[in-house]
């Protein structure tokens, strides 16, 4: 899955996957485990291999505000945390039972220095967030309920059975009672 994952975006020999996929460690987590907890130090991003992860933060009035679902080829962290060297501020658990791939920060850092495609494939997987994250933020500033809530249904049509309701109301920044008049 990850060689498939890496392949959209450049080409590895199999050797060099084979050095890349070596950096990886395979971790199983339960439905509801906390991976990062805000205050953690952080080292890892992980590719998730199976379930669905969400990473949030919670405000000082302690109401969630959930930044990102993570599903099957996908990557979370707290990523201000892992480059910047800080603590956590964003925390990562798991909707359901979840099998991921855990890179460590040094050995990205190590393989994008020796394999250019590989730090090729990070640097557009970045720009690639970036850019989902910066349609997300502008659909929040021009765009209402129920629009935000189709444009998820469309997008990601999986997460409406997999992820649940009161979860994606708090993706969507609305309440439980009004994403179901949103789905009626």
């Amino acid at each position: 899955m990850l060689k498939a994952h890496v392949a959209k975006l450049t080409s590895l020999t199999d050797d060099q996957f084979d050095h890349f996929f070596s950096h990886f460690k395979k971790q199983s987590f339960k439905k509801g485990q906390v991976i990062i907890a805000s205050g953690d130090a952080v080292n890892c991003e992980y590719f998730v291999i199976s379930g669905c992860l969400k990473s949030f933060f919670i405000n000082d009035d302690l109401k969630m505000f959930i930044l990102q679902f993570a599903m099957p080829t996908w990557w979370a962290s707290d990523y201000n945390a892992l480059y910047n060297n800080t603590k956590a501020t964003i925390n990562v658990d798991c909707i359901t039972d979840a099998e991921v791939l855990c890179l460590a920060s040094s050995d990205r850092e190590k393989l994008c220095n020796e394999l250019h495609n590989v730090e090729h494939f990070f640097r557009w997987r970045t720009n690639k967030g970036y850019v989902a994250t910066q349609k997300r933020l502008l659909s929040f500033m021009n765009n209402d309920a129920k629009h935000r809530y189709e444009e998820l249904l469309k997008l990601y049509p999986e997460l409406y059975n997999m992820v649940p309701k009161n979860l994606i109301a708090a993706y969507l920044g609305v309440s439980r009672e009004t994403l179901s008049r949103l789905n009626n």
